[in-house]
């Protein structure tokens, strides 16, 4: 797979997670817990501006899904390798309403492939 691009949402942002399968994989399914290996985009909901990505370092990312913000432990599990699913985050799923992370009060859309679990 390529980089994915990310649509820009007119609509107001969701109060909830939401969770859409981009591509539905056919491999070993990811657990709540688990450790995951993926590439992801992730940007802003309201501008669409991209604040991270694995795909610009040329390599994918390695997690425990137990050290994640709560978007990623509770949009991942289910979803299977050789998928691609897009997480829409309120502030309290990422980085919070307030606080010093960066992101904090934002709503964030990350696209994920799943590419290994463990």
């Amino acid at each position: 797979m390529d980089k994915p691009e990310i649509d820009f949402h007119p609509e107001p942002a969701p109060k909830d997670l939401v969770i859409k399968d981009i591509t539905e994989g056919t491999g070993p399914e990811a657990v709540l817990g688990g450790r995951v290996t993926v590439h992801y985009v992730g940007v802003n909901y309201e501008t669409g501006e991209q604040f991270d990505a694995s795909w610009d370092r040329g390599e994918p990312a390695t997690f425990g899904l137990n050290g994640l913000i709560k978007a990623w432990q509770d949009g991942i599990p289910g979803m299977k390798v050789g998928g691609r699913r897009e997480l829409i985050c309120p502030p309290d799923t990422a980085y919070g309403t307030s606080g010093g992370h960066r992101l904090s009060g934002q709503t964030l859309i990350f696209v994920i492939d799943l590419l290994q679990v463990a």
